[in-house]
């Protein structure tokens, strides 16, 4: 593994788990009930897939030709980085820190 397929995991492991990390829509935009909904979580980790995947692709052009990739790669990388998202849903969903008992 070179240094930026390492750099390129970090960044999206961290990207993943940004949507988890905020009640603000990409960090800017304040939801009007206080908390945002999953929906809206799982729309900004749709985005910075594609975001981090785009960024993947502009470094494997600067080092070369691009590889042609079959629905399969996507379908992986797609499950990856559900993977590298799974500790910020376990910290927003799972981690009953919040939740009192009655």
């Amino acid at each position: 593994m070179n240094q930026n397929t390492a750099i390129l995991l970090l960044i999206a492991l961290v990207a993943a788990n940004l949507p988890f990390a905020s009640n603000r829509l990409f960090f800017v935009i304040r939801a009007k009930s206080g908390h945002k909904a999953v929906i809206w979580r799982l729309l900004e980790l749709v985005i910075l897939y594609f975001a981090v995947g785009g960024l993947a692709w502009l470094v494997e052009k600067n080092q070369g030709d691009v590889h042609h990739q079959d629905w399969e790669f996507y379908a992986v990388t797609a499950c990856l980085f559900l993977v590298f998202a799974f500790p910020g849903f376990v910290y927003r969903y799972l981690w009953n820190r919040h939740h009192v008992a009655r």
